[in-house]
């Protein structure tokens, strides 16, 4: 097990949403769990049904202590924040692993309903491939309901192949590879993957 017991914030990135704004993504830390579960509550059913691939309707207390606790059991969770009125926000979240056995990271990850469309998804998922590159991984990949339309069309848009997923019919698999030179990765998390080489897992909240 894998626990980080640094400071965090050094580790933060700024990306650009396609509308403009501003959006930090930093590591879960244990003073977000209100907030967290609050913006998992927030989601429509079908956001919720998408995310954990079955029905949810709050982040069950164990699951939660995972989300805040980065690098317990080599999970790492993060979240994209805007300051809206001068307070933080969140308005999406990733949790992801790394497989030091296949050089491969399985990520998860949701955007607030009100904030679709302004190129959230688009930023954080491409911020997910500089943190995976980061690891030194070859591929990135996630699962995803067949109907769960928005997140096919984000990964066909950002470059990623679509085949079944092994074992579920329900399932799309979504993979792309990384070829990012570790002297052209241009997110914060490079400086953690020097210090940490986490243990195969999956990032799914199952």
């Amino acid at each position: 097990m894998t626990t980080m017991r640094f400071d965090l914030r050094q580790y933060s990135d700024v990306l650009r949403a396609r509308s403009g704004e501003t959006v930090t993504v930093r590591f879960v830390e244990p003073r977000d769990a209100e907030a967290l579960q609050n913006y998992f509550r927030a989601l429509t059913t079908r956001s919720r049904y998408n995310r954990f691939l079955g029905a949810a309707s709050e982040l069950p207390s164990s699951l939660l202590d995972q989300f805040i606790h980065i690098g317990e059991a080599d999970r790492f969770s993060v979240v994209a924040t805007l300051r809206v009125d001068g307070h933080e926000m969140i308005v999406g979240e990733a949790r992801y692993a790394f497989d030091l056995n296949t050089a491969s990271i399985e990520f998860g990850l949701s955007i607030d309903d009100r904030w679709q469309g302004h190129g959230i998804g688009a930023a954080l998922l491409k911020n997910l491939e500089c943190r995976a590159a980061a690891f030194g991984a070859t591929s990135l990949f996630g699962d995803t309901l067949r109907s769960n339309a928005a997140m096919i069309s984000l990964a066909r848009k950002s470059g990623y192949g679509l085949m079944p997923s092994p074992g579920d019919w329900k399932l799309v698999r979504f993979e792309k590879p990384i070829d990012v030179e570790p002297r052209d990765i241009p997110c914060a998390s490079w400086k953690l993957a020097a210090l940490s080489r986490p243990l195969a897992t999956s990032p799914h909240a199952s």
